[in-house]
Parts: C-alpha cells; structure tokens; sequence
C-alpha cells in the first residue's frame, strides 16, 4: 500500500532478528542486521543502529555486544527459555499421549525455535523418540479451551463421551447422549489429560478423559456450589482423585521394603512420614520383607491402586484396613486362578 512506512517496525525486526538468529557463540555482525533491515525494505546505518540497539537496551531489552574482528556484533545471551529448559518441555510433549502425533511435531518446532535458531537445530537433532502410543483424537485443544472457559467462568459444559471397542471404534457412553457436567479442573497426570467434574445426578466427583471427549459445549447455567473447587487443594485432589482414581478414599497402611522407598516417595510425595520397623510388623517369618518401613497414606480404592500395588509384590503389602487387605487376597486369588487357567490352557471367556 502507498502509505505503508516500514521505517516504523524496525526496532520490532531488530529485536526478531537477535532473537531467532542470535547467541552468545553466534553474535550478527552490524552489517548482518543492516541487510536484513534492507531485505524488508528498511533504511538503516551504522551509526542509527547503534543508537536504536541503545534504545532497546534503556528499556531493559538486553542485547550484548563484542567485537567480531574490527565489527561490533550483537546478540541475545538470555533468551525467554534455557536450554535445558527447553529441553524439558519437548520431552514432556514428546511423551504426552494425549497430543496427537501432528500436533507433537508442530509443538516441538515451535518450542525449539525459542531457544533461536542455533539452540533450536541442537535441541531438535538431540530430541528423544519416546515410544508412545499417540491418541488420535484432534479436537482436544479447542475442548481444552472450551472447558478451561468454563472453569473459568464457572459454567457447565456437555460433551459426548466414548470409549474404544476391540476394532479401536468408538462406542458412545449413555447410547450417545450428551454428557452434563460441573466443571472443576483441568489436570494432566500419566500422560493424559483429565477432567475434574462434579455430576450433580450422582452427587459425586468423576474424572473424565478429555481425549475421549467430543463436540464440548460450555452452557449458559452456572456450575452448582459444590462444584467449586479449593485451589489450594487441587494438588492433594490430583494425586487422589486422578492418579488412583475410580473408587472410595481410605487411609490405608503399607508395609514395604526400604528398596522401594523411591516408589514410595514417587506415588505419595517427598514429605510423606516413613516409620522405620525391626522387623515385618510381627510376622518377619512370614512377610519376606527386611529394613522394613511402614507410611499411611491417603488413596482411592481403586483398580488402578491395585495395579500399582502389584507392582511390589514381596515389596510391599497392605497392613489395615482389613477390608482393603481382604479384597487384595481376594485379587491375589483370582490372578493366580487367571493363571492357573492360561497354563491348562483355558480363557476367562470359556469359563
């Protein structure tokens, strides 16, 4: 267009130069910038440059200089994000199950290319291929931004909610109605993406997969009040609701072996009290277990607690409640059923 000045963007192509095409091993020489002013159509001189990277700087923009032979260079030596930093969050999203496999690669690029141009080469030829199975599902980041829209405005939200059958089809919960629900929050823990929601028909807390979530509304109807969710507690929240979630909470107490107290601190917490024990709780004869250690703590009776359990196996075992101890015997039972069954070469469905 005739009116167009590109003399008025400069400082913002300085800037966007250093910062994509600068560090501190690569500095641009002033005559690097000055033709990269030009190639947009924008005047520039030594002596202007100077006093406008001087401008930048006055305004706390932080770009270095040294002299690269007889030329002054510029560059940015603290970019938004560090290198390891950067790293981090590639291999989160690298591992994540719930980013598609074409939204991996675009958020990869994209978060490389913080760290410039230089660092971004580095830290994509030095990225890990996690072996991951991706879901498929790409409507997830805009039901993301719908239901954090309704968190935010303390809306409810519907949405249909499937699950996969043998074939990976989809088979919608409730025959294909549309799920209501109070929204609470949004938690990623386990590679997935979940929903906290009150469900007023039921009056309870339930977690929903957002990856298997589709066509997500938020409603004009104000979320209930139970819905309102302590932030200050979302943390203790996640590590119950969503991490062995599925059933009642009880405190239980374990038993295990001072091998295992990293497993223990990874799933309850780096200050979660340990008492250390003689022996196995009076059964030393018995329990298999040496330098012994007992914590309780707080879990959701679930079927993903006891997949943790099983884990441990002559590691760890549960002490009390006795009802929790009386349904793992009962799981014991029937997995060494299940096996006594794969070896005679029979099925579950066959019996």
């Amino acid at each position: 267009m005739a009116n167009e000045n590109p003399q008025k963007i400069k400082l913002l192509k300085i800037m966007d130069m250093l910062n994509t095409e600068s560090d501190e091993q690569h500095p641009l020489r002033t005559s690097q910038l000055l033709a990269g002013l030009r190639s947009f159509g924008i005047t520039c001189d030594r002596r202007t440059l100077a006093t406008d990277i001087g401008l930048l700087n006055r305004f706390g923009y932080g770009i270095s200089s040294r002299m690269v032979g007889h030329e002054k260079a510029y560059f940015i030596a603290q970019h938004s994000f560090s290198v390891p930093e950067l790293k981090i969050l590639i291999d989160a999203v690298q591992a994540a199950r719930f980013i598609p496999e074409g939204r991996t690669a675009d958020m990869t690029d994209r978060i490389a290319a913080l760290g410039g141009c230089h660092k971004g080469e580095v830290l994509k030829g030095n990225m890990v291929c996690f072996s991951v199975h991706k879901h498929s599902n790409e409507e997830i980041f805009n039901s993301i931004a719908l239901l954090e829209q309704a968190i935010r405005d303390c809306c409810k939200a519907s949405f249909l909610y499937y699950d996969l059958n043998e074939n990976g089809e989809k088979v919608y919960r409730r025959k294909g109605a549309r799920h209501i629900v109070n929204p609470m929050a949004l938690l990623c823990n386990s590679d997935n993406c979940y929903l906290i929601a009150y469900a007023s028909k039921v009056d309870g807390i339930y977690t929903y997969r957002v990856d298997r979530m589709e066509q997500v509304f938020v409603l004009d109807e104000p979320v209930i009040e139970d819905a309102i969710l302590d932030r200050s507690n979302l943390a203790e929240f996640n590590r119950t609701a969503v991490s062995m979630y599925g059933g009642p909470s009880e405190e239980v107490l374990l038993e295990f072996d001072g091998s295992v107290i990293s497993a223990i601190h990874d799933r309850f917490g780096e200050s979660v009290p340990m008492e250390r024990i003689k022996s196995g709780s009076g059964t030393n004869d018995r329990s298999g277990l040496s330098n012994c250690y007992l914590v309780r703590a707080e879990v959701q009776i679930s079927p993903a607690f006891w997949g943790w359990l099983f884990q441990f196996v002559g590691k760890v075992r549960i002490i009390a409640p006795s009802s929790a101890v009386k349904e793992y015997q009962i799981r014991l039972k029937d997995a060494l059923r299940d096996i006594g069954a794969a070896i005679d070469g029979s099925s579950p469905a066959s019996r």
